[in-house]
C-alpha cells in the first residue's frame, strides 16, 4: 500500500498486522492445501474484513478481557456448597460417640462431613492416592506423566494420575464420564480447590464423599458398616483397607474378589512399612487381620431422640448431652422388663435420666426397643402426653404448704365425698376419717387431695403447674375441675422431670435453666450439653423461687421418702447405705398408665409404662409396673447423697401432737420445724376442753353438777362422719363420754352427735331400672359417735325402722323429691332432702 507524502513522492506503508497475518494463514492454505477452498477462504476474507473494522480494538485489551473473564469465572468456578448430596442425620453422645443415625434421603449411609479424620487413615490414603498430596496445588506433573507411561506401556488405562484434590472434583460433580477435556477441567477446578480450602479440609472433603461399596459413602459411615467403631479406633488394617477400597468398592462385597482387595490392602501396608511409617511387627500383625464380612447394623440407642433433634433443631449431627455408658444399661433394663411385662399385655414403656445440677439429661429412652411396630414402637412417650394420674399431688403438698393451708402434719378428711356429682375413692376403696398430710401423700390417698385441691382451689393449681413447667393445661380450669389431681389432665414424662429437677434445684439453690437453653430445649431440662465454662459456676448462684420455697420442697420430699418402695427395696430404711429418693407414683383411670418419678440432689429419673394405644391393664399401676424399673435405673447411678435441711426457710412452731396443726390452747404440744410460709396455717380446732363428772365415765354441766366436782378435761372431738371412720383404724382413740343420766342435755345447743355419710348434700340419686323392670335399692349411711346408739329412720314423715352400731338402710323411695329424717335415741335430730330420678338401663 502506497501513500503520497509532503513532496509528491509515493511512501510505502505497512499494513495493519491483522492483514499480513490473514494474507500469510491465506497463502499457506493455498500452497499446501491445493483443492478448491473456496467457501472456505469466502469466509476468511468475511472474518478479515470485520477484524479491520475493528482494528481500532488491540491485541492487549483483548488479552486483558480475556483474561479477567477467565479470573472471574476461576472464583466463582467452584460451586458453594461443594457437596449437595443428602447426608444422614446423626446423634451422639457428650464424648462424641455415636448413639443413633438415619439413612439419608437417596439412600445412602452418607454421615455430614467429619471434624477430623484418625491418622492411620490419611497415612494410608496419601501413601496411595497422593504421596506428593501436601507438595503440590491440585496438579501432580510428575503423577500424570507416570500415569501416561503406565497406560502407553500396559496399552490400557491403569492409572489416571488425579490427585486427592482432582478426585474431590470429580466427586462434587457427581463422578462424570471420564476422558480427556473432563481430566483437564478437574485439574484447573482442582487448583482453585487448592487457593480456597486447606489441604485437612480437602482430606476432609474426600473421607467424607468417598464410595466404599453398596450404599456406603464416606470414611465414618464405612467404620460403622464394616468394623461397627468410630473411626477414631480404626487399627492400621483398617485404615489401609478404606484408603484402598474406593478404587475397586465393589469388592468388599462377600462373594466378590475379595482375595483381590486383600492383596491391595496388604501391599499398602508393606509400602507403610518400608517407608517406616510403621515398623515390620505392626505390618505383620495388621497384615494378619481377616477382611470385614457382612455390614453391621448401625447402633440405634437413641433413636426416639434422633427423631425429636431432626424435628426441633433441623441440624444434622447433633452432639447430645447422653453418656453411652448409661444409655446402653438403661436401653439394656428397658428391654428386659418390656420383655417380663409383655406377659401382662404391656408392651411400651420410656425411660428419662437428667442431672439435677445442670438440667442436661444423660439417658434418654422414648420407648421399649423390641416393643414392634404393631405396639407403637415408634412412639415417643417421653413427649408424648398421659393421664397424670396422682403423680402431681407433691406440687399441690407443696403448693398448700406455701400458702399457709397446712402444716406437713396437718389431718386431713378421708371419708366418703360426694361434691357436684363428683365422688372420689382412694385407690384401696378405704377411709381413715382423718390423715396427717404427710402420710396421705406418702400413701398417695385420693379423697384427701381433692379436698386440699377444693381448699386451695383448682384456678390457682392450674396457673401454679404452668408456671412449673406444665406444657399440656391446654384448656381453661373449669375443664379439669377437682380431677385436675387425680389424673384428669394430661402430662409429658419430659415435663414431670423438669417440674421435680426444678424442685431438687430451688432446694439447693441452683439456678433456673429457662432462657439458659434454645426455646425448644424445655424449661428445666435439655438434651443439648451445657456450656462447660458455665458449669463450675453453678453452686455459687442463688435464686428466688416464685412458686415454692425450699421448705415447701423440703417437707414435700421428706414426706415422698415415706413412700413405700416394691419388693426388696421396701426395707431400705433398715441398711444405713441405701439410697435416699424423693419419690412418687402415679396411676391413670382405668390403668392406662404407669408413672414413677424420683429425684435425688443429683438425679432426676422418669418412668412411664403402659400401651402406646391406650389400652388399659389390670395389672398397670405405678407400684408394680413402673415403681420397680425407677429404683433399677437408679442401681445403675453412681452413690448419692440427701439435701441439706434449708434451715434458713423453716422456723420452729408448736403444733398438736394429734392433729399435726399449730397448736391451740388445749392441744398437747410437739415442737416442729415447718416452713416460714405455713406459719399462718390453722390453729388446731379439733381439741376442746370438755367436763366430766368424778368418775370421768360422763359428761355433766353446772345445771346438773356441783362445779367444784366438775374435771376439766382436753379432749380431741372429732366431726362425727370423720370419726366413724377414724376410730376403725385407731383403736386407741377415746370417744367423747356421754352425759351423766342425772342432767339434761339441751339438744340443738350440743354439737349434734350424727352425720349423715349418703347422701351428704342435697343431691340427684339416679336409679337404675333393671332390666326386668325392677329399680335397684338406695344404700343410705350414717355415723354417729356412740357405736351402740339407736337411730329411728323416717322418709317423708313415714317411719322406716331402727338401726343400731351399723347404721346404713337399703330402700327403694319412689321417683320424686323426699326428706330423709333421723333421730337418735336421745332425740337429736337430723335431716336431709333428696331426690330420686330413675334411669332405664340400655339393653
Amino acid at each position: 500500500m502506497y501513500t503520497n507524502n509532503s513532496r509528491g513522492r509515493k511512501k510505502k506503508t505497512k499494513k495493519p498486522l491483522i492483514c499480513r497475518v490473514m494474507n500469510r494463514i491465506k497463502t499457506f492454505i493455498t500452497r499446501v492445501f491445493r483443492p478448491d477452498f473456496a467457501e472456505f477462504m469466502e469466509r476468511l476474507q468475511l472474518i478479515k474484513s470485520l477484524l479491520i473494522n475493528y482494528q481500532q480494538v488491540k491485541p492487549l485489551g483483548i488479552a486483558l478481557g480475556t483474561g479477567f473473564i477467565f479470573i472471574f469465572w476461576y472464583i466463582f468456578c467452584l460451586p458453594y456448597p461443594l457437596f449437595d448430596a443428602p447426608v444422614s442425620q446423626v446423634v451422639e453422645d457428650v464424648h462424641f460417640e455415636l448413639l443413633s443415625a438415619r439413612i439419608a434421603a437417596d439412600g445412602q449411609w452418607r454421615f455430614p462431613e467429619p471434624d477430623s479424620i484418625p491418622e492411620v487413615y490419611v497415612k494410608s490414603l496419601i501413601e496411595f492416592e497422593d504421596q506428593n498430596f501436601y507438595h503440590h496445588q491440585g496438579v501432580d506433573p510428575f503423577a500424570l506423566l507416570r500415569a501416561v507411561f503406565q497406560n502407553l506401556s500396559q496399552g490400557r488405562i491403569v492409572s489416571g494420575g488425579s490427585t486427592i484434590s482432582m478426585q474431590v472434583i470429580r466427586m462434587a460433580k457427581r463422578n462424570p464420564a471420564r476422558s480427556i477435556p473432563q481430566k483437564m477441567m478437574e485439574a484447573i477446578l482442582a487448583t482453585r480447590l487448592e487457593f480456597g480450602y486447606s489441604k485437612a479440609r480437602i482430606l476432609r472433603f474426600y473421607a467424607a464423599n468417598a464410595p466404599f461399596g453398596g450404599n456406603v459413602v464416606g470414611i465414618e459411615a464405612a467404620a460403622w458398616r464394616y468394623f461397627g467403631k468410630t473411626p477414631a479406633l480404626l487399627s492400621w488394617a483398617e485404615g489401609a483397607l478404606l484408603a484402598v477400597l474406593p478404587n475397586s468398592p465393589a469388592l468388599i462385597h462377600p462373594g466378590r474378589n475379595r482375595i483381590a482387595l486383600l492383596n491391595k490392602r496388604n501391599k499398602l501396608l508393606d509400602r507403610l512399612a518400608t517407608k517406616g511409617i510403621i515398623d515390620k511387627t505392626t505390618c505383620e500383625l495388621a497384615k494378619s487381620e481377616e477382611l470385614p464380612e457382612a455390614p453391621h447394623p448401625l447402633p440405634r440407642l437413641a433413636p426416639h431422640l434422633l427423631d425429636r433433634v431432626a424435628r426441633e433443631k433441623g441440624r444434622l449431627r447433633i452432639r447430645s448431652s447422653i453418656q453411652l455408658g448409661l444409655q446402653e444399661r438403661v436401653m439394656d433394663l428397658a428391654q428386659r422388663h418390656q420383655q417380663l411385662l409383655k406377659f401382662s399385655q404391656i408392651h411400651n414403656l420410656a425411660i428419662l435420666v437428667a442431672d439435677v445440677r445442670s438440667g442436661e439429661v444423660l439417658a434418654y429412652v422414648g420407648n421399649a426397643p423390641l416393643a414392634g411396630a404393631e405396639h407403637g414402637e415408634q412412639v415417643d412417650v417421653i413427649t408424648a402426653p398421659r393421664s397424670s394420674g396422682s403423680i402431681l399431688k407433691p406440687f399441690l403438698y407443696g403448693l398448700a404448704l406455701q400458702d399457709g393451708l397446712i402444716l406437713p402434719n396437718s389431718l386431713l378428711p378421708d371419708v366418703p365425698m360426694n361434691i357436684n356429682g363428683y365422688r372420689p375413692e382412694n385407690f384401696q376403696e378405704g377411709y381413715d376419717g382423718l390423715v396427717p398430710a404427710s402420710e396421705a401423700l406418702a400413701r398417695s390417698l385420693n379423697i384427701p387431695f381433692v379436698d386440699l385441691l377444693r381448699q386451695y382451689d383448682y384456678d390457682r393449681f392450674h396457673f401454679q403447674l404452668k408456671k412449673l413447667g406444665m406444657s399440656t393445661l391446654t384448656q381453661a380450669p373449669g375443664h379439669y375441675g377437682l380431677s385436675l389431681i387425680l389424673g384428669g389432665a394430661e402430662t409429658k414424662l419430659w415435663d414431670l422431670c423438669g417440674m421435680y429437677s426444678s424442685m431438687a434445684r430451688v432446694l439447693r439453690h441452683f439456678p433456673r435453666y429457662s432462657g439458659r437453653y434454645d426455646p425448644s430445649d424445655y424449661r428445666a431440662l435439655s438434651y443439648l450439653p451445657l456450656p462447660a465454662q458455665i458449669v463450675p459456676k453453678l453452686q455459687d448462684l442463688s435464686i428466688n423461687p416464685e412458686v415454692l420455697s425450699a421448705g415447701s420442697i423440703w417437707a414435700a420430699f421428706e414426706a415422698m421418702q415415706e413412700v413405700q418402695r416394691p419388693g426388696a427395696e421396701g426395707e431400705w430404711q433398715q441398711f444405713s447405705t441405701s439410697r435416699r429418693v424423693a419419690w412418687k407414683t402415679g396411676t391413670s383411670f382405668g390403668f392406662r398408665d404407669a408413672w414413677a418419678v424420683g429425684v435425688t440432689p443429683e438425679y432426676v429419673v422418669g418412668v412411664w409404662a403402659g400401651n402406646a394405644d391406650g389400652e388399659g391393664r389390670p395389672g398397670l399401676v405405678g407400684t408394680l409396673a413402673a415403681a420397680p424399673i425407677l429404683f433399677e435405673t437408679f442401681g445403675l447411678l453412681p452413690p448419692t447423697s440427701w439435701f441439706d435441711t434449708p434451715y434458713d426457710d423453716l422456723a420452729k412452731v408448736e403444733t398438736c401432737r394429734e392433729t399435726g396443726f399449730r397448736a391451740g390452747q388445749h392441744c398437747p404440744i410437739d415442737t416442729s420445724r415447718v416452713p416460714k410460709k405455713a406459719l399462718n396455717s390453722p390453729v388446731c380446732r379439733f381439741h376442746q376442753l370438755i367436763h366430766l363428772d368424778q368418775t370421768e365415765a360422763y359428761q355433766v354441766n353446772a345445771q346438773c353438777y356441783l362445779p367444784n366436782q366438775i374435771v376439766h378435761r382436753p379432749w380431741l372431738i372429732l366431726p362425727p362422719l370423720e370419726e366413724f371412720y377414724y376410730r376403725q383404724r385407731h383403736p386407741e382413740y377415746a370417744s367423747l363420754p356421754p352425759f351423766h343420766p342425772d342432767c339434761q342435755s339441751v339438744v340443738g345447743n350440743e354439737a349434734s352427735p350424727m352425720q349423715l355419710i349418703y347422701p351428704r348434700h342435697l343431691s340427684r340419686i339416679f336409679v337404675p331400672i333393671d332390666l326386668d323392670g325392677s329399680k335397684s335399692k338406695t344404700i343410705f349411711q350414717v355415723a354417729h359417735r356412740r357405736a351402740d346408739a339407736k337411730i329411728h329412720w323416717h322418709i317423708d314423715q313415714d317411719f322406716v325402722g331402727t338401726t343400731q352400731t351399723f347404721h346404713q338402710f337399703a330402700l327403694e323411695p319412689p321417683a320424686g323429691k323426699h326428706t330423709l329424717t333421723l333421730v337418735d335415741e336421745n332425740g337429736y335430730r337430723l335431716e336431709q332432702k333428696f331426690e330420686i330420678i330413675l334411669k332405664q338401663q340400655r339393653q
